[in-house]
């Protein structure tokens, strides 16, 4: 069956379609497409990763077509960074 392996970071992007056996998991589809040899600070066991932009455990069964993504690591919580609105902070009337 096809699947899908991809992963993306500032300046460098890798999307890869592979053949693979029925219940491959995310885990072996990863492994398979060596796009980490691409990318060798990923660990993949320290990072989340999904199907189609649901996170799923590395032990996924995958099923045709699958579009497997590794996460990069959320470096701030939009929760508590302020916006930006052109360098002005709100300032009340």
């Amino acid at each position: 069956m096809q699947v899908s392996v991809c992963y993306s970071e500032p300046g460098a992007q890798l999307w890869l379609r592979l053949d693979v056996p029925e219940e491959t998991t995310v885990e072996e589809a990863i492994a398979r497409s060596r796009i980490l040899d691409s990318f060798p600070h990923v660990d993949i066991k320290a990072r989340k990763v999904g199907v189609f932009g649901k996170t799923v455990p590395l032990s996924t069964v995958l099923r045709p077509g699958d579009r497997v993504e590794i996460y990069r690591a959320i470096l701030c919580d939009p929760a508590t960074v302020p916006r930006r609105n052109g360098g002005e902070e709100d300032e009340e009337d």
